[in-house]
């Protein structure tokens, strides 16, 4: 980890892990007309549920999950609170649409794929 920052997680499905790649693993693309919400999650384990039981089950995800792992500055993210939206284990910021590009700003160092899944494995 990097000192002053705080390591979140990321599912994505394969377009998306796409165009992180063409942002040199630097960000998260902006979110379509229909995501109000950029969902980051505070544990890698939440994050490869989601990856593992809906991207490999969704058409739009490429019937692939990836879990990203990246940090961001603590400073900056104190702003947004972390929200609950099932178990303990189910904590994520909701960070909203339109602060997505600051939020990249603050990603300290590369966007990483620690984790992958795929329909038929």
């Amino acid at each position: 980890m990097i000192k002053g920052t705080t390591e979140l997680f990321r599912p994505v499905g394969v377009k998306e892990l796409e165009l992180i790649r063409e942002s040199g693993y630097r960000a998260f693309p902006p979110r379509l007309s229909f995501q109000p919400i950029f969902y980051p999650v505070l544990n890698e384990g939440y994050a490869a549920q989601i990856a593992r039981d809906w991207n490999t089950q969704d058409e739009a995800s490429g019937y692939a999950g990836y879990v990203t792992r990246f940090q961001v500055d603590s400073e900056y993210l104190a702003r947004y609170e972390i929200k609950i939206v099932g178990g303990s284990q189910h904590a994520e910021y909701w960070i909203p649409a339109e602060d997505l590009e600051t939020f990249n700003s603050h990603i300290a160092g590369l966007i990483e794929v620690v984790q992958e899944f795929h329909a038929d494995s």
